[in-house]
């Protein structure tokens, strides 16, 4: 009769291997599930938020509106008001900037970008008044 020998010796070896076939067959299902339930929301629709005024703007600042199709304007608001003028382009745009933020330094700027503007058009306008040194930079909202 044949016996094992640890057996014999009254010691058993211990197999230390994880069994990751559950877990595999678990990943599995989750990964069928969510490649079979669609979207519930459009990516390529985005839904913006509309805020409550939170503050009164300042007396004077310097307004710049970014309409649909890309339409730049730019302009004094407030008590020294003038008239917003078109701008052809961004660099245009920045120039004029520039030029209103040498004769008036203590205005802020506001930008309001149209709904159906692009939302880099607006970030792109902030990131270049940070850049002239203007530190007050707000947005306007409905």
């Amino acid at each position: 009769m044949a016996f094992n020998s640890n057996l014999r010796s009254g010691r058993r070896k211990l197999k230390s291997e994880i069994n990751v076939v559950p877990y595999i067959d678990v990943m599995l299902v989750l990964l069928i599930i969510f490649m079979a339930v669609p979207p519930t929301q459009n990516p390529s629709e985005i839904k913006l938020p509309s805020a409550e005024r939170s503050t009164q703007p300042p007396d004077d600042y310097i307004q710049i509106a970014v309409k649909q199709n890309a339409q730049l304007q730019i302009g004094i608001t407030g008590k020294s008001a003038q008239a917003l003028e078109d701008v052809s382009s961004r660099s245009a745009l920045v120039d004029r900037l520039r030029t209103i933020h040498a004769e008036h330094p203590d205005y802020p700027v506001m930008i309001s970008g149209d709904r159906e503007s692009k939302y880099d058009d607006v970030i792109q306008l902030i990131s270049e008044a940070k850049k002239m040194g203007i530190n007050r930079v707000g947005l306007s909202t409905k």
